[in-house]
Order: structure tokens, then C-alpha cells, then sequence
């Protein structure tokens, strides 16, 4: 009996662990009381820190996005790229272009850029990690 209930404990402490894994609620972080005010480069992109990780914002079309800092091909810099018309990131390397929205890798090579929920709210800026 005793076998029975230890088979049960740990495929639940496993299953409560992969879970904790794939289902980890993201932590609202404010970036700043003013958009404006932020390091903003010619590009429409800047660097900025939250919760010990370095990310890039970009401004498209009067909204803010939040993406990873390195490109996921060969670890480019983001912001020393540039935003086109269509609003995808593009990559300093390689040109390689990620939707600001999602991430998708819309040039055919298959990377994903991660991304981050932004929100505008009254007090600032806001970006979800």
C-alpha cells in the first residue's frame, strides 16, 4: 500500500513541477514614468533593464513593444537594427526581420524573437517578464 501512495506523491510532485514550468505567470515591471524621457536612439529603439534582464523597446505607429536584446540567429544586438515600414524588427547582422508583435521570424528562417506584453497605463510604462 504504502509503494501505491508513493507512486501517487511523485507523479503529482511531477506533474505540479512541469506545470510550475509551462504555466509561470508573468510579473508586471514599471519601466518608467515617461516614455519620452527614455534613452530613445534615431531608430526608434532603446535598451532598457528589468528585473536583471536587459530587453529592447522599439516604437512603431505610436505603441511601444518589448522584445529580447539579442537576436536568436547570431545574438545581433536589436537595437542597433532598425524597425521598417511593415513594422518588423530587422536584425544588424544578417537582416533577418521579427514581428514586433509576436516574434515570428517573417524573412523564412524559422527563429522566433521573444517577446514581451507591454501596457501604457496612468502612472507609465509597464512590460511583462
Amino acid at each position: 500500500m504504502n509503494s501505491i501512495k508513493y507512486v501517487t506523491l511523485t507523479e503529482t510532485f511531477i506533474f505540479n513541477y512541469m506545470l510550475s514550468l509551462f504555466s509561470k505567470t508573468p510579473t508586471w515591471h514599471k519601466i518608467t514614468d515617461a516614455p519620452l524621457s527614455l534613452d530613445w536612439q534615431s531608430n526608434n529603439m532603446c535598451i532598457v533593464e528589468v528585473a536583471d534582464k536587459k530587453i529592447t523597446l522599439g516604437k512603431f505607429q505610436d505603441q511601444i513593444f518589448a522584445f529580447a536584446q539579442k537576436c536568436p540567429h547570431a545574438s545581433g544586438i536589436m537595437a542597433d537594427g532598425f524597425i521598417d515600414a511593415a513594422g518588423m524588427v530587422v536584425c544588424p547582422l544578417h537582416r533577418y526581420r521579427f514581428s514586433l508583435q509576436n516574434g515570428r521570424n517573417t524573412t523564412g528562417e524559422g527563429y522566433y524573437l521573444k517577446t514581451y506584453p507591454t501596457q501604457m497605463r496612468e502612472d507609465g510604462l509597464y512590460v511583462a517578464i
